[in-house]
């Protein structure tokens, strides 16, 4: 409606101040009242808006920004400190396992420096009942050498008794 009293009004002002459509589609341009309605409408419009939601919302996006330029800075900050902590963490597992090694060796050495210690006893051990036995073999077989010379000279005879049938003197 508003918008058919304005072209109505817009056709009036311009056949009263003696404007005629420009021959062969040409544009006239009608400058009156109702150009100033949207000019007037939008200044009142920017006016009671920005502060009540422009500037909010200026606030709230410069807001984000900082917390979000912070929690940028933070996330750098605890990513350096991480890092820094990894390295620490790896020296230290590098020392651990240095020092483990160095005792794990130092202990495989005395083992086995033990294990020397005590196969040389038990072989000590061994040579010495190894050797006590072959002298009592010995003296066993030195005993049983004497004892059979000295039943030998009566065996013989004996034997060449049976062999010849009549006793043997010697």
């Amino acid at each position: 409606m508003f918008l058919a009293s304005s072209l109505l009004s817009a056709t009036a002002s311009a056949s009263a101040l003696g404007l005629r459509a420009a021959p062969k589609g040409g544009v006239t341009v009608d400058v009156d009242l109702t150009f100033l309605w949207p000019i007037l409408i939008l200044v009142v419009l920017l006016t009671v808006l920005k502060p009540v939601l422009f500037e909010p919302m200026l606030k709230l996006f410069e807001e984000r920004e900082r917390r979000i330029d912070g929690a940028k800075l933070a996330a750098r900050k605890m990513d350096e400190a991480s890092a820094q902590a990894l390295t620490t963490y790896e020296t230290e597992m590098k020392k651990a396992r240095a020092t483990g090694n160095a005792d794990r060796e130092a202990q495989r050495a005395e083992g086995l420096k033990t294990e020397s210690e005590i196969v040389g006893k038990v072989r000590e051990a061994t040579t010495e009942t190894v050797n006590a036995g072959r002298k009592a073999l010995q003296q066993e077989a030195e005993q049983v050498r004497a004892a059979l010379k000295g039943e030998a000279k009566g065996l013989a005879g004996a034997l060449a008794s049976r062999v010849l049938g009549r006793e043997v003197q010697g």
